[in-house]
């Protein structure tokens, strides 16, 4: 060695720029070696020097990828793979405190006791050397580097509340996973970093990190290590981990270490602990910002001067002792133990007889166990490739092409992924060996091709799985205060920036819902700010809307389209509903105003056509009185009243005062005063959202389907519903009201004292079968009592019961639908026996030995009692109501009683008058003003008594 060799020991903190001194020292010289403690870091200091001097004079050799230009000047080297003798002007091992690691300090210490340079030397590492450097190399001078910044501890903080720029650290794979996707869930990602993983996978998740695109960095210890990152703070999830061995403790100057990599450059960084981790103590917190650590003592050492005449022999060098104070007997490594595992196989120790034999074999149980999986897996794997190279003296093509081509895979999850890199990591291994396989270049190129797909394949999981882009890139844009871009498709769903951020729904914006947490605020906050604009155009989109694009739900929701923009809610006027919006508030007043506007708009006019009849009956000024009173009813209560609230009201009105009601279209039913037009199922519809919001009810009824006659009773349902639904309760179903008027004509011909059974044309008009029937008129009133005879042959001309439709029966009344609008329900004909039997032939008789076929009818009575409802008596019966056809009428001609009402007219079916009276209003109705009287005797107990008794006294 010349004599003017400089050997120097440049010690002291993280973030002192001794790695940056030492390449400017390297480049400085002709020829240099410098030695770094990862693979990761190797190539990071290989690129950066590439970038200065160029691919053509720089190696890089790591014990998986070997680059060696033809006119190499400068080699960058892992501390393992540091080539020997050499003679490179310059000689450089980084991270010189690893010579006290359990695992690989014997290595270090090998090269601190025989790495030299022709004219320099530096050995960098942590002031904690110094002691043992100085009693080593008794030559070695010591340069002493400052930390360019402060580092501060700041004790505990939780993982959701750490300040961007973080490093979160963990000690085993599975606390790494679990800390970054917490991280992407609170904070939208994190880039991980492993020592495990390839260069490749580590420099595109540190991209990440270092361009912004996620503000947290999850890693192992492997960042200690001298890799260069923009890290604002470092916090512990642990204080311990594994060793290979144990778990333990880590050293404070362990955790400087890492801490370390907080602040870079000039800017000051600070540390603490997270997640489990207790608070460091005060000593230790203490010790760590002053980089006072306990100095090293004894160094890890494995003799390097190895005999290879036979296994034993080899075994035995590799055991022996130090020698000296400071060296200490290093643990038995991973090779040492292959070693003494294949000695005790007998084809190897049959082979490994000579001294180049053992070589070989000491080379081979070199290969790390990069797979993991079990000592006994890792050495059964070296004793197949050891037989091949003593064998062939090379690994046979098929076979190593065998093992690449089950590794070849991109498809998997993290854990696959990463476990096909490990196993290509020992054939890129064995690729870089010289003289281990025939076609170097080849098997170097195609398993560093197939790494490179896997490591890919594995930061784009890695991605998948701890980043959310769209959150983190939402999140810088707003940070940087930058104008974001949105755009909203036909189907409403909103992009910003390129990413999908969930979907405007009319002036609402709904986050994509598989965002949580902090992620959905983020979402949110930058989805708003970008649909500003958009907005104010939608708003004036809707505001020029026509009315058929808006509509209103059942609930009294508003909608425009599929989209709900408001709600309907009670104003001092039941006819007169405010309208509440649904509208963003990062809209502004602006847009909430014009959307306000136009919804009131919208439902002033669908209550003034829908309720044109109403509101004409509330501006009538000609009624006075008592019409005006009852008018007043009328509105209070959307159109339709039961004649039993109002029944004295109904007979105070004088003829005068119900002419000019039933001018505006009013009609006196014998059970419900209402406004025909009012039971379409448009106006229904409206009338039950404004009783509903007049009434204050959080859930509102719904309208039957239109073009029912009857519908099932709801249980427990609001008093007043089935009105406001222009239907009422009778028994099990509520009948319409309307064709409940209809039925209450043809029940007044009948004679409800000794009873009537129901005729076709009743369960015609209610669309019920006989059981169903006889349960509505018990709802009305009237006892029903079932018997059964033998079954009549039905005459060719009688009609079956079945399904009907309103528009084809007979005698049609004032229909509150629309032609076509309505069809009656479907109802079952009444079976032809209770037993099913409908076998009898017509026209034959029963035999005396057959039983006669029975069917089931039913009588009604008037049943009430004086206090409950009244049936149809005269007060009550529907004014303006067809008579009755087809009923009989003999035996009396009744005197009209007082001045018959306009429209009207006589039982003749002339007009009332006679020759000289005066003519019936023209465009009148026929109705009858009286029930007909039947021939026999008055029923005390029928609600027509008292009248009939009246008549026959005059």
């Amino acid at each position: 060695m010349n004599g003017s060799s400089r050997i120097v020991a440049v010690l002291g903190p993280t973030n002192t720029g001794k790695t940056h001194y030492a390449i400017e020292r390297m480049l400085g010289h002709r020829t240099g070696v410098i030695g770094l403690p990862l693979r990761l870091l190797a190539r990071e200091v290989y690129d950066r020097i590439v970038s200065m001097r160029g691919p053509s004079v720089v190696a890089l050799v790591t014990g998986e990828e070997r680059i060696v230009p033809p006119r190499t000047q400068y080699w960058v080297c892992t501390v393992e793979a540091m080539p020997e003798g050499m003679g490179a002007d310059f000689v450089a091992v980084d991270e010189i405190q690893l010579c006290a690691d359990p695992e690989r300090g014997h290595v270090f210490t090998d090269r601190l006791l025989r790495a030299r340079g022709l004219h320099e030397t530096l050995f960098l590492g942590s002031d904690t050397m110094r002691g043992p450097i100085a009693a080593l190399v008794p030559q070695a001078q010591f340069m002493r580097r400052e930390r360019m910044s402060q580092l501060v501890y700041t004790g505990s903080k939780k993982i959701t509340r750490m300040p961007p720029r973080s490093a979160i650290v963990g000690f085993s794979v599975e606390n790494v996973y679990a800390i970054a996707e917490l991280i992407r869930r609170q904070k939208g990602g994190a880039a991980v970093v492993m020592g495990a993983l390839s260069p490749r996978t580590r420099n595109a998740q540190v991209a990440l990190y270092q361009n912004g695109e996620v503000d947290y960095l999850v890693a192992t210890d492997a960042i200690g290590m001298g890799l260069n990152l923009d890290i604002d703070h470092v916090a512990f999830s642990s204080l311990s981990k594994f060793d290979g061995r144990r778990m333990r403790q880590l050293a404070p100057n362990e955790l400087a270490q890492i801490a370390g990599r907080a602040g870079r450059g000039m800017s000051d960084g600070t540390f603490g602990v997270t997640g489990e981790a207790r608070p460091l103590d005060d000593g230790m917190a203490q010790a760590i910002m002053d980089h006072r650590f306990t100095p090293l003592k004894t160094l890890n050492w494995r003799n390097s001067d190895l005999v290879f005449g036979t296994i034993d022999a080899l075994i035995r060098s590799l055991e022996q002792p130090p020698t000296g104070e400071h060296l200490a007997k290093a643990r038995e490594a991973d090779d040492l133990m292959a070693l003494k595992s294949l000695a005790e196989v007998p084809e190897v120790m049959a082979r490994a007889t000579s001294g180049q034999a053992v070589r070989l074999l000491w080379d081979v149980c070199r290969i790390p166990d990069f797979r993991g999986i079990s000592h006994a897996e890792h050495s059964g794997l070296l004793q197949v490739i050891y037989e091949h190279l003593h064998e062939r003296g090379h690994i046979p093509d098929d076979f190593i092409a065998r093992q690449v081509r089950r590794i070849d895979h991109t498809h998997g999850d993290i854990d696959a992924l990463s476990k096909r890199l490990a196993f290509i990591r020992t054939w890129t291994y064995v690729a870089q060996r010289n003289g281990w396989v025939r076609d170097e270049s080849h098997w170097r190129g195609e398993t560093r091709a197939v790494e490179d797909r896997v490591s890919d394949a594995l930061h784009e999981r890695l991605t998948q799985r701890f980043v959310d882009r769209r959150t983190s890139v939402l999140l810088r844009r707003l940070k940087q205060k930058e104008a974001l871009l949105a755009e909203v498709n036909d189907k409403g769903e909103v992009t910003v920036e390129g990413e999908f951020v969930g979907r405007l729904e009319g002036f609402r914006f709904s986050p994509d819902k598989s965002a949580q947490g902090t992620e959905a605020k983020a979402l949110k906050s930058a989805a708003l700010q970008a649909l500003a604009p958009h907005f104010h155009l939608r708003a004036d989109r809707f505001y020029n809307a026509p009315d058929t694009e808006i509509d209103f739900t059942e609930q009294g929701g508003l909608m425009w389209g599929e989209h709900a923009v408001g709600k309907l809610v009670a104003g001092a006027d039941p006819l007169k509903p405010q309208v509440e919006v649904f509208v963003d508030e990062a809209a502004g007043p602006d847009v909430e105003q014009k959307v306000q506007r136009r919804l009131q708009h919208f439902i002033d006019r669908k209550v003034a056509a829908l309720f044109e009849p109403l509101l004409a009956l509330q501006r009538d000024e000609a009624l006075t009185g008592l019409a005006r009173g009852f008018a007043f009813r009328m509105v209070e209560n959307f159109g339709i009243l039961p004649r039993a609230d109002v029944a004295q009201e109904v007979k105070d009105l004088d003829q005068e005062a119900r002419g000019a009601l039933r001018k505006h279209g009013i009609r006196f039913g014998q059970f419900t005063i209402f406004m025909p037009l009012l039971l379409k199922p448009a106006p229904t519809r409206l009338r039950l959202v404004l009783w509903s919001l007049a009434k204050g009810l959080q859930e509102f009824p719904e309208a039957p389907p239109p073009g029912l006659v009857t519908v099932p009773s709801v249980k427990d349902a609001e008093p007043g519903v089935d009105t406001m639904c222009g239907y009422r309760m009778s028994g099990e179903r509520a009948i319409r009201i309307d064709m409940l008027e209809r039925l209450a004509d043809m029940l007044r011909a009948k004679d409800s004292r000794t009873g009537f059974e129901a005729t076709a044309d009743m369960l015609s008009i209610t669309g019920m079968t006989l059981e169903q029937f006889a349960d509505l008129m018990q709802g009305l009133g009237y006892k029903a009592e079932r018997g059964e005879r033998a079954k009549v042959k039905p005459a060719a001309s009688e009609a079956t019961t079945g399904a009907t439709t309103e528009a084809g029966e007979t005698g049609a009344i004032e229909t509150a639908e629309a032609p076509g609008a309505e069809v009656a329900a479907e109802v079952s004909a009444e079976p032809a026996s209770e037993d099913g039997d409908a076998e009898a032939a017509a026209g034959d008789a029963p035999t005396g030995a057959e039983e006669p076929e029975l069917e089931v009818f039913f009588t009604f009575t008037w049943g009430r009692t004086k206090q409950q409802n009244r049936g149809p008596r005269r007060d009550q019966r529907s004014e303006g109501q067809q008579k009755p056809q087809g009923e009989a009428r003999q035996g009396r001609r009744d005197k009209p009683r007082g001045k018959p009402q306009d429209g009207e007219r006589r039982r003749d079916g002339k007009p009332h008058g006679g020759k000289g009276g005066k003519p019936a209003q023209q465009g009148a109705k026929s109705y009858s003003a009286r029930p007909p009287k039947p021939e026999k005797a008055i029923d005390p107990d029928n609600p027509f008594a008292a009248l009939l008794a009246l008549k026959e006294k005059n």
